[in-house]
């Protein structure tokens, strides 16, 4: 039997955002769960029909494979058809999405029934040049986080002693009652999820398990990086808790503004600033490249004001590529702000000898004028 539109089992349209889709799976599941028709094989495949659609939809790349390839995108990947969603797997993720800490009998029992112990993660702005953007770098950073205590080694118990099982929930770090078909589970308030708590707690670290302590990292600034790079440091965040993992140490990048260069991406762009005679008789002349050398370019003659020249792989570095961006130049022609005698002279003497051949644009912009003020 050919599976149906997931768009049309949840009755949405293709335009729904995340809101009204899981509000569509919200009511499909409170009206065909097993709990709620038990022995009704049709509300049985009809809520495993709705959940694999909603397992696809709410999840943004899973949704945009769908929207482009169809079922055909899942087919022998595992993530939809009844036969590859692992529906004991993937329930308790779905309804704690849906429904919270809510659940539907037996199967509203969560995974995830202790606290998350993981450190937290931290996070510490750098800022760099454009010169060490080009060539990368190796930075010393100092910062201060929450080291597992040496004393009790993480656990926050005295040592010598051990945590005891919370003797509200039981050890599950979850307490449950009913309402009719529904079962609300709750974290456990005495223990606040753990499962167990602390009677002895160790002196150093007053039972939290981990101290604060100063810390430093050299960290290498790869070449090409640009305002808004996150470097990920793994483990050096805060110590988790009870033996939990170390979170991480996320690096944000910074570039500051050069005064020369100016950076979209992977291409740099700079003004040139030249003057009327080298614009209108032509020059070679020497500019900065961000890799401190010098290039020769040549401006042929007659160039206007606003010409741009396009300079190849004198760009900056792409990152993790082994390939650089382009330098535009942009021709900016200077007119002379004071004069001598003598150079007045000679201009004076050479506007007698322009014609229209000499100034093409000027000669075009007034023919178009003078036909617009005989209209």
């Amino acid at each position: 039997m050919a599976k149906r539109d997931y768009y049309e089992v949840l009755g949405v349209n293709k335009s729904a955002n995340k809101d009204e889709i899981k509000k569509a799976y919200r009511k499909l599941a409170v009206k065909y769960h097993p709990d709620k028709n038990k022995g009704d094989k049709s509300a049985e495949e009809k809520f495993k029909e709705a959940s694999e659609a909603y397992h696809v939809l709410s999840d943004e790349k899973r949704k945009t494979n769908y929207d482009q390839f169809g079922h055909a995108a899942f087919q022998g990947g595992g993530q939809g058809g009844f036969g590859n969603f692992d529906f004991s797997s993937s329930f308790s993720d779905i309804f704690e999405d849906v429904f919270g800490d809510f659940g539907f009998g037996s199967s509203g029992q969560s995974k995830r029934g202790r606290s998350n112990n993981r450190g937290n993660d931290l996070r510490y702005d750098i800022s760099i040049d454009l010169n060490d953007a080009f060539t990368g770098t190796e930075e010393k950073i100092n910062y201060t986080t929450y080291k597992k205590c040496k004393t009790c080694s993480g656990s926050g118990a005295k040592p010598g002693s051990k945590p005891s099982a919370c003797s509200y929930c039981g050890g599950q770090g979850k307490v449950r009652s009913s309402q009719g078909f529904f079962t609300i589970q709750q974290t456990c308030p005495e223990c606040s999820g753990e499962g167990e708590k602390i009677t002895n707690p160790c002196s150093n670290c007053s039972g939290a398990g981990k101290t604060q302590s100063n810390e430093s990292v050299s960290v290498k600034i790869p070449k090409g990086v640009d305002d808004g790079t996150r470097i990920r440091i793994a483990g050096k965040g805060e110590a988790g808790s009870k033996g939990g993992a170390n979170g991480d140490l996320y690096l944000f990048v910074s570039v500051e503004p050069h005064n020369i260069f100016k950076r979209s991406e992977e291409n740099l762009y700079y003004e040139l600033p030249i003057s009327f005679t080298d614009a209108a008789l032509g020059a070679t002349v020497e500019v900065p490249s961000i890799d401190g050398g010098k290039t020769k370019i040549k401006i042929p003659s007659g160039t206007q004001s606003g010409k741009q020249l396009r300079l190849k792989e004198k760009g900056m570095p792409v990152l993790k590529r082994n390939m650089f961006g382009d330098l535009y130049i942009r021709i900016v022609t200077e007119v002379p702000t004071s004069l001598t005698k003598r150079q007045k002279e000679l201009l004076a003497e050479f506007k007698t000898l322009e014609d229209t051949k000499s100034n093409p644009l000027i000669k075009s912009f007034f023919d178009k004028a003078k036909k617009f003020w005989k209209n």
